[in-house]
């Protein structure tokens, strides 16, 4: 994962599963598509009982719409109903005579297909738009009253799946958005997966109590061996793929007694709904207990991990070898307690090895040794075992380094092509997926012989969904959600859809949907946006870091320039930062035209008196308010350094003030959406405590989370600040704000004392106001407050109207 990435910038990624054309004639796409159809027909056979799949479905319409309850009728039918395809078949209801009858019939392959052919009649049929609470909820109100549902065409309608599998999650979604998850909040996460017809989730709640009970029982460790092992409640992401240990814990055994009860809801539901949950496997990382207990096991101390110190208390986990035989009984072992606490499997596992961390030797045979020991401990407890695994990519602050869930043959000279192959080829084919999260950057696929014969899954833009090949699953893989609803809603459709998409046509509906109406000039808004801001093709949004929320760690005498929305030093500094830049990837990133962004932000702002009352329009009026003064705060912060340089007090101090009560204005701004506010992150993390030092250990894990965490000292900032950083109201106003404040303050002593900056005293205090706020407890409203439009509409006439951010 990218420390220099926003998490929740809308890095969402259509991908394709495929099994292409082997270079190599002794891999034939066969024995992959073989292996693959193969386990698709133990899923088959081993789903809920087509009776448990209706009841689930049903039950998602009646939380979803319960004044419709009546008005759906769902059946379960065979693939050979649907052209040996999964599919879903939308038809009027043979039986319906009068209001209160069934008035549609939705029939489909699993519980999945039948909840995504609902969301299709809605959407399709009735206009509708269903999208998460934060992001404004669902717009259901142009569905027609019961007894008066749209008909379709009387043969009906079959929308088969052009791909069997729908895949959905990163690894660290679990850390970033799931991490304080009630069942109440994952009911409703499920129930929207299976309306974006998504049937290849991760599942990844509860692991460390399965590693608590197989490391006790098995390996003879005790509780405090395990303390040091895992992370903290936000933080247990990073500790699963090895790059941290004991970092925010230990986890309390009522959270392990409480999460290993959650996953088990998680799993039943989705199993009622037919979905395919992707589990955990062993990847290597041991606790370092097990050297103590089997001395004469090859155990190796992998490298730092971001730690400011090498500190060995949080960073350099320990690798079991893979040619040690505990190896594969440790993998074994694991896969076996899963299957004994749930019950069941869909045979489809996830572990990467070398997220963020290099491999202790560069040796092919270790390199192949490591792959075969991982499966084998898979198969040793699920014969019919495949194994997914995740490619994305991390750059460190000082240069790239791979990872195996990460762009792992990207970068990093590591990985060369008999590393490579060793790797991918330690598995029988059609054994291993892998799922590459940066093809459409960086296409490894064409420089590896399509990863040397492996089945794999390419994540691609919608517009350019149009392959020749045999392909088995789309899907989206972010870091966070709750965000940029648009796209995940284009996304989703591609679970079921045959034909290339024309954009511009679905932008126009989409607004309509989004709102219940339609309304022209948002329209036209919605157009510029998807010509501008969701236009970014070259691959570097994940270093679009405001400066509001990244105040930079730097003496400001070396700020020359800003680059992809970070500074850049050395290079001339332009004042035409904030416009359009699109000559080169090495010049300042903005891929839009800003004056174009505010123009529609113009026209939702006119649109406003005809949809104020729809909350879908409250939340987007606030999102684009807010990108739009954000980028105007980087102006204003260019303009403070550029003063500062030329020695000007005055406007030093003019300048800071604006952008000080800028900051103050976005929070108010922020408050007035409940999707905005960082209260209920808080209080989701204290209410699951027990007691008070929980209450108290978890508020510090998700203050932490979302400022700057990992360790730092008193003059040395943790290379993991602003890591995972949010436009929340209350963050910008209690923390962004009084850490700009303080840098400043800095500028301006430097100026009246005619002093250098001095850089020690800004990280010293920059630092402890940082580590007192994760500290402290105050409250935050856990209810939006203010009127968004009337916000904005200040806002843009206090701001924008005279700025030369129009230029």
């Amino acid at each position: 994962m990218n420390p220099n990435m926003l998490p929740f910038f809308p890095a969402i990624f259509l991908i394709i599963l495929q099994s292409l054309w082997f270079p190599n004639p002794a891999l034939s796409s066969t024995a992959g598509l073989d292996s693959i159809s193969r386990l698709l027909r133990i899923q088959d056979r081993q789903r809920a009982p087509p009776s448990v799949q209706e009841a689930a479905a049903a039950a998602v319409v009646h939380r979803l719409l319960p004044s419709h309850s009546s008005s759906f009728h769902f059946r379960i039918i065979s693939k050979d109903e649907c052209g040996s395809d999964y599919c879903f078949v939308v038809k009027n209801h043979p039986a319906y005579t009068r209001a209160g009858d069934p008035q549609i019939l939705i029939a489909g392959t699993t519980g999945v297909d039948i909840v995504a052919g609902l969301h299709w009649y809605l959407k399709q049929r009735c206009g509708s738009h269903i999208s998460w609470d934060k992001t404004g909820g669902s717009q259901l109100s142009s569905v027609p009253k019961v007894g008066f549902l749209p008909r379709v065409q009387e043969a009906g309608i079959l929308v088969p799946r052009p791909v069997p599998w729908s895949y959905y999650q990163n690894a660290v979604t679990s850390s970033y958005s799931f991490a304080w998850w009630d069942w109440n909040r994952w009911e409703k996460e499920i129930d929207w997966m299976a309306l974006q017809g998504i049937n290849l989730p991760l599942a990844f709640t509860g692991q460390e109590t399965i590693w608590q009970k197989v490391f006790q029982e098995k390996f003879n460790m005790s509780t405090s061996d395990l303390d040091d092992f895992f992370g903290g409640p936000a933080f247990l992401a990073w500790s699963r793929m090895g790059n941290l240990h004991g970092w925010g814990g230990p986890l309390p055994q009522s959270w392990l007694d409480q999460q290993l009860n959650m996953q088990k809801k998680i799993l039943a539901r989705m199993y009622e709904l037919g979905m395919n949950p992707v589990l955990p496997a062993f990847s290597g990382n041991v606790p370092v207990a097990l050297k103590r207990i089997f001395p004469l096991a090859k155990i190796t101390r992998l490298g730092n991990w971001f730690s400011v110190k090498n500190d060995v208390k949080w960073c350099c986990t320990y690798l079991l070898d893979a040619t040690d035989p505990l190896f594969i009984d440790i993998g074994k072992a694991f896969i076996e307690k899963q299957l004994q606490e749930y019950g069941r499997t869909s045979h489809i596992y996830n572990c990467d090895t070398f997220d963020e961390n290099t491999p202790p030797s560069d040796d092919p045979e270790y390199i192949s040794s490591l792959g075969a020991a991982i499966f084998k401990g898979m198969q040793s407890g699920d014969d019919d075992a495949v194994w997914l695994m995740q490619i994305y990519a991390a750059m460190k602050p000082n240069g790239p380094i791979f990872c195996m869930q990460g762009w792992l043959f990207s970068y990093d000279p590591f990985w060369k092509p008999p590393q490579m192959k060793a790797l991918l080829h330690s598995v029988p084919i059609g054994k291993l997926v892998i799922l590459d999260l940066y093809a459409e950057v960086k296409p490894i696929w064409i420089t590896s012989g399509q990863f040397y014969g492996v089945p794999y899954i390419w994540k691609v833009y919608a517009a350019q969904l149009r392959s020749k090949h045999r392909d088995v699953g789309v899907g989206m893989s972010m870091e966070g959600i709750e965000q940029n609803p648009i796209v995940y809603d284009l996304m989703s459709e591609m679970a079921f859809q045959h034909n290339k998409i024309d954009v511009k046509v679905w932008v126009d509906l989409y607004s309509t949907r989004r709102y219940g109406q339609s309304v022209p000039l948002i329209q036209k808004g919605w157009n510029i946006l998807y010509h501008t801001i969701y236009n970014c093709t070259d691959g570097a949004y994940d270093k679009n870091r405001d400066v509001i929320v990244s105040i930079p760690d730097v003496d400001p005498s070396l700020i020359s320039g800003q680059q992809n929305g970070f500074l850049k030093y050395g290079k001339p500094y332009t004042k035409t930062f904030i416009r359009e830049i699109t000559d080169s990837f090495e010049q300042p990133h903005l891929w839009y035209p800003t004056s174009e962004v505010i123009h529609a932000l113009e026209l939702f702002l006119c649109s406003g008196d005809e949809l104020s009352r729809s909350n879908t329009y409250r939340y987007d009026i606030v999102d684009l308010t807010r990108q739009v003064l954000a980028k105007y705060a980087n102006q204003l912060f260019f303009e403070v350094i550029e003063a500062y340089q030329s020695r000007d007090l005055d406007q030093v101090t003019l300048l800071s003030r604006k952008f000080l009560n800028l900051v103050n204005d976005l929070d108010t701004l922020l408050a007035t959406h409940d999707g905005f506010l960082l209260g209920p992150w808080l209080e989701s993390a204290k209410q699951l405590a027990q007691n008070q030092e929980q209450q108290k250990q978890y508020e510090w894990n998700a203050r932490t989370q979302i400022t700057m965490w990992y360790d730092n000292t008193e003059l040395e900032a943790s290379l993991l600040r602003d890591y995972g950083n949010k436009y929340w109201s209350g963050l910008l106003r209690d923390y962004y704000g009084p850490r700009a404040a303080i840098y400043f303050k800095q500028l301006r002593e430097s100026l009246e004392n005619g002093e250098d900056f001095n850089l020690k005293e800004w990280r010293r205090e920059w630092i402890k106001l940082t580590n007192d706020w994760q500290n402290s407890t105050n409250i935050f409203p856990l209810k939006s407050r203010g009127d968004a439009l009337n916000t904005s509409r200040w806002l843009f006439n206090k701001y924008l109207r005279t700025s030369t951010i129009l230029a």
